[in-house]
């Protein structure tokens, strides 16, 4: 997903600082008042400490990451951050409420499955990342994490009509991937796209047990990236009883089929 900005007045600053963290790239876009300033700076390397932080704890691909020493058996989880714990707890409830479409237990090296939160962790950590941003005084921001973003402003800015900062959200074409298939303009909220076009098979089926790669993709939108990000990954690979559980289950969530 693409996103630039367009407002119902003359255009404030704007400013956009990129790392690499997770695997991919990280944006964070303010625009409005004072963020030249050094609250302004502040605020967005908190939110990169935020990123870092958390790939300490759950990177797959760090070797002394907690997760992967938890895997071994070198800590038990009561010596794990608090973060793990919210981790396991949140993929049940995911697991719960997609009726199974959304698993943390993937398919492991030798044939079993072990514990990954890392489906959930992406969308997570933006939503921790965003509550440093959001303190700022006549800011709207965008954070956009390997084109799943969250945007929102300071509640002192208006979210619709005059004044109001929108951010304009292009949904990519997976069949076609220099054309779009759609756009949302947003002022506050967080969109999530889950497919197979861009990574190949890395979804896991719970219901087959298998990853799939089959054409299309599923954008959700909706107040946070945690939830977004779920229930992507979930419609994606879930059969009917999972969409009869989002239809149900998700206020404030809205899909778009590509």
């Amino acid at each position: 997903m693409s996103q630039r900005n367009t407002m119902n007045e003359a255009p404030h600053s704007r400013r956009a600082w990129v790392e690499h963290h997770m695997g991919m790239p990280v944006s964070i876009h303010l625009r409005g008042n004072d963020i030249d300033s050094d609250a302004a700076s502040r605020a967005v390397g908190a939110a990169f400490a935020t990123f870092h932080a958390m790939d300490e704890i759950f990177s797959t691909y760090a070797p002394q990451s907690q997760l992967m020493r938890l895997r071994r058996g070198e800590v038990g989880i009561d010596q794990c951050s608090t973060r793990m714990r919210e981790a396991l707890a949140l993929g049940e409830q995911a697991e719960q409420v997609t009726r199974g479409a959304f698993t943390t237990m993937l398919p492991s090296g030798d044939g079993g499955l072990e514990f990954d939160p890392t489906g959930l962790v992406k969308g997570w950590t933006v939503d921790l990342a965003a509550e440093h941003l959001a303190v700022l005084p006549g800011v709207s921001w965008c954070i956009n994490a390997g084109g799943d973003l969250r945007v929102g402003a300071h509640p002192n800015l208006p979210r619709r009509g005059e004044g109001a900062i929108v951010w304009n959200v292009g949904i990519q074409d997976p069949a076609e991937r220099t054309r779009l298939v759609g756009a949302l303009a947003l002022s506050e909220g967080a969109v999530a796209t889950s497919g197979t076009y861009a990574r190949g098979a890395h979804l896991y089926e719970p219901d087959g047990g298998t990853m799939i790669e089959r054409p299309g993709s599923v954008t959700v939108t909706g107040p946070t990236l945690l939830w977004a990000d779920i229930w992507a990954t979930a419609l994606f690979v879930g059969a009917a009883r999972t969409r009869g559980a989002f239809a149900t289950g998700a206020p404030g969530y809205a899909v778009t089929m590509a």
